[in-house]
């Protein structure tokens, strides 16, 4: 909030370069705190994903993780005002590539009963037929 009554500042002062870079860090702290959002959804998602495959079989639990993590990436991926997105798809798939490695530590927690390493767990599944999963779900 202080920005704003400093951007209002600016501008009455004439200080119209201030004023527009202030304006370019909130636009960047807003997209920043998207892509986080995005990621952490992204990691929920490639969890139930990847146990999904690993084991062979679904939960509803893990069906209704998935369709939730969906609909919270597309929706902080959303433009409400102009429409449009946020990320496309090569920068949504990026941050999903970067999640991956976490997403398999967790899954090894949790898949199995816990009872494979991640190192283990991954040599189980593709990684590259996860990331596609995950990014044609999110494009559904």
């Amino acid at each position: 909030m202080e920005e704003l009554l400093e951007i209002r500042q600016l501008l009455e002062q004439g200080k119209i370069n201030e004023a527009l870079l202030l304006v370019d860090e909130l636009e960047e702290m807003s997209l920043s705190d998207k892509i986080n959002k995005i990621d952490s959804y992204g990691i929920i998602l490639l969890i139930h994903l990847i146990k999904q495959k690993a084991e062979k079989r679904s939960t509803r639990s893990w069906e209704i993780s998935i369709e939730n993590a969906v609909r919270e990436i597309n929706k902080i991926n959303q433009r409400r005002k102009s429409g449009g997105v946020y990320l496309n798809p090569t920068e949504l798939m990026e941050i999903l590539q970067q999640g991956y490695q976490v997403a398999v530590k967790r899954a090894a927690l949790e898949a199995f009963e816990g009872r494979y390493e991640s190192e283990e767990l991954a040599a189980i599944i593709d990684e590259s037929e996860i990331l596609t999963q995950a990014l044609e779900l999110i494009q559904k």
